[in-house]
């Protein structure tokens, strides 16, 4: 079987610590070109795995020795090259957002659809096993009927030049950090979600939301209460709550692949703690990746939803503030 050869556009931190690792150690994917518009910058990562350097993503994408494309550029810039990449006859796994418009994922979409093209999404902590494991606890009846959902996902303060504070760019928590408990209520919620109200709000002088928090419930009344930030102390976690209990799990959305998930049941005045496996969330993005190349499986549908719930919790935040 040949090898689902990939090439990349932007040497992003993501692709250099955590993609291109994992797509070098992974059996049937191999690395076949960097691009990068800074030409040093391309030819020293390209050399780190003996592959072409580009100095222009056009160039890349006329190679007929690439079967896909992965995109950590800047998310203002995923829809024009993924849109690009699909247009030249390439799958694509693009950094969350997927694109900072609805209409702009609506279209990718439909296009990746009519060219019989993958087009994915990378949000990886949805490949990671923990979360299958905690929804048929749920299924079970472990915590009894679901009543609400929280979760929150924030990190410190970044550099000033960081260019998730730069709005043209995509900047801002919504899009960088409100991606992951959006697609956590997605997960475990299911897509009927609907906002019921936003936030978003800005500190230090920033021109970008650096804070954000939402509510979502379901036709049948579940909430789920969601927070996000680039400018907090760190936190990564989501709870359910049901009817006799509650699991919470820490470190959820970015946990290393040597972390061994261990979740809290809280039922009736006893507490549990269930040790699940570790894994590699990183490692299991890129194989889910190369079977929807190889038409094995079907990418995951829930984007469009996502990109629909922030597009309203962005104009509800932005109707409150009025």
């Amino acid at each position: 079987m040949r090898p689902v050869r990939i090439g990349v556009l932007g040497c992003a931190d993501i692709a250099r610590r955590r993609m291109l690792p994992a797509m070098a150690a992974q059996e049937g994917v191999e690395i076949a070109a960097i691009a990068s518009r800074d030409a040093a910058r391309a030819r020293e990562l390209a050399g780190q795995y003996g592959v072409s350097p580009h100095q222009s993503y056009g160039d890349l994408l006329e190679r007929d020795d690439v079967d896909a494309v992965y995109i950590p550029l800047p998310a203002a810039l995923h829809a024009q090259w993924a849109n690009a990449a699909l247009r030249a006859g390439k799958h694509v796994l693009a950094e969350k957002p997927l694109t900072t418009s609805l209409a702009e994922t609506e279209g990718l979409l439909a296009l990746a659809a009519k060219s019989g093209l993958a087009l994915m999404e990378n949000v990886m902590f949805v490949h990671h096993s923990q979360h299958a494991a905690i929804r048929r606890l749920v299924a079970d009846g472990a915590i009894g009927r679901l009543r609400a959902f929280h979760a929150t996902f924030a990190i410190p303060g970044l550099p000033d030049g960081d260019i998730r504070y730069n709005a043209e760019l995509g900047g801002g928590a919504l899009w960088d950090t409100g991606v992951y408990p959006v697609r956590a209520a997605l997960y475990f919620l299911g897509d009927a979600l609907e906002v019921v109200g936003a936030t978003l709000g800005a500190h230090g002088g920033r021109q970008v939301d650096t804070a954000g928090a939402a509510l979502l419930r379901t036709p049948d009344g579940v909430s789920a209460q969601l927070s996000f930030g680039l400018d907090h102390g760190y936190r990564s976690a989501y709870e359910l709550w049901g009817s006799l209990g509650r699991i919470t799990v820490e470190r959820a959305f970015t946990p290393p692949a040597d972390h061994q998930p261990r979740v809290r049941i809280e039922r009736q005045g006893s507490v549990e703690e269930l040790a699940l496996p570790a894994d590699d969330q990183v490692a299991a993005t890129v194989r889910a990746f190369a079977a929807a190349v190889r038409g094995e499986s079907v990418p995951d549908p829930l984007s469009l939803r996502q990109a629909w719930l922030l597009d309203e919790l962005r104009a509800c935040a932005a109707k409150d503030s009025r």
